[in-house]
């Protein structure tokens, strides 16, 4: 099995789209997702307006994905297909979007549900929860000298 990591493009707008709605946590449909004012179109316009955008491929095929907003300095989404969770791929998906927004901003930031697998994920790679939010999310954030 050969993972690789590379930055996305604009043909891996539906591959992204596929990725996000396989999964079973915290899963969103397309409807979903366009009512939230995630399109193809607005992701591609991050795309081509900066580096924002990782995607995992094991043998060529992507299988997964990690999104950043600068100049928010947050972790957008990060999300592997379930049947290839456990390779590694979230943690290295979660390294590019971090080392990209450390690159702009001294301490990071992502929510996520405090229930969710994600929240253990998120805790296992140093991030740290500082907020509880509504509806059962928790606010975690990373800072640059503790990464």
């Amino acid at each position: 099995m050969e993972k690789t990591i590379r930055l996305a493009a604009q043909a891996d707008i539906n591959a992204i789209f596929d990725i996000r709605t396989s999964v079973q946590e915290n899963h969103l449909s397309h409807d979903q997702l366009a009512e939230m004012g995630i399109t193809p179109e607005t992701v591609g316009q991050a795309i081509s307006e900066a580096p924002c955008a990782w995607v995992a491929e094991v043998d060529g095929v992507p299988v997964g994905f990690s999104m950043a907003d600068v100049e928010g300095g947050c972790v957008f989404a990060a999300f592997v297909r379930p049947e290839f969770e456990g390779h590694g791929l979230g943690r290295s998906l979660m390294e590019k979007a971090e080392a990209f927004l450390f690159q702009h901003h001294r301490t990071i930031w992502l929510e996520t549900a405090e229930e969710s697998r994600a929240s253990g994920f998120y805790r296992n790679l140093g991030w740290q929860p500082v907020e509880n939010l509504p509806g059962g999310d928790v606010r975690f954030e990373k800072c640059l000298n503790n990464n």
